[in-house]
């Protein structure tokens, strides 16, 4: 082979691994979007035990759900808050053929209040974060403040109760005690008070007239 051939031959195979290297080179970084499916805005109701188990679609920049991902779901560390099945408050998962994670099994605490729950997914070193919003309602706890209030409240009104009822025993006494003082204690006022005695004199008889 000539080698003007040999240079254009070579030159055509430096063209094509130019022309398959550049997008390798050139590409971006992918990118991860969480979709928040159900949850966002939930009313949890802690005495029922009744919640929505939130759910998250991760997808690349083109929209296209991403399977394999990891999704890790945080609950809050303090104030309305809950835990997972496993009495952590984190839970780990993976992505399914659609790129969805659920979040089953959250036990809601006592206190009610805003409950935000923090979600991660990460997929090939590159991660993305979202945040779901729910409300805990209908705790114990949560009013406890308003209960405490409520029993003190009620125990300092019973007292009160016993406070009227002892006073107005005491009264209903010292009552009596003035109406016997006043009525049947009369010979003891005539006593303690020299009362008037009126005393027949002598009688004396004249001579006639």
């Amino acid at each position: 082979m000539k080698p003007t051939s040999i240079r254009v031959v070579f030159a055509v195979l430096l063209i094509l691994c130019n022309l398959l290297g550049a997008p390798a080179f050139g590409q971006a970084p992918p990118v991860l979007n969480i979709v928040i499916v159900e949850g966002e805005g939930a009313i949890n109701n802690v005495k029922q035990r009744v919640n929505r188990d939130p759910i998250v679609q991760v997808e690349d920049e083109n929209h296209r759900p991403i399977a394999g991902a990891a999704v890790v779901f945080f609950l809050p560390d303090q104030g309305a808050s809950g835990t997972f099945v496993n009495g952590s408050r984190t839970l780990t998962v993976t992505t399914d053929a659609q790129g969805r994670a659920v979040a089953t099994g959250i036990r809601p605490n006592n206190t009610n209040g805003p409950m935000q729950i923090r979600v991660t997914a990460s997929f090939q070193g590159v991660t993305a974060s979202a945040v779901i919003n729910q409300t805990n309602t209908g705790g114990s706890s949560g009013g406890g403040g308003a209960s405490g209030a409520s029993a003190g409240g009620g125990g300092g009104l019973s007292g009160g109760m016993k406070a009227l009822i002892i006073v107005g025993i005491v009264g209903a006494a010292a009552a009596g005690g003035v109406i016997a003082a006043t009525h049947g204690g009369g010979g003891a006022v005539a006593t303690s008070t020299p009362g008037i005695v009126i005393t027949a004199g002598t009688p004396t008889v004249g001579a006639p007239h």
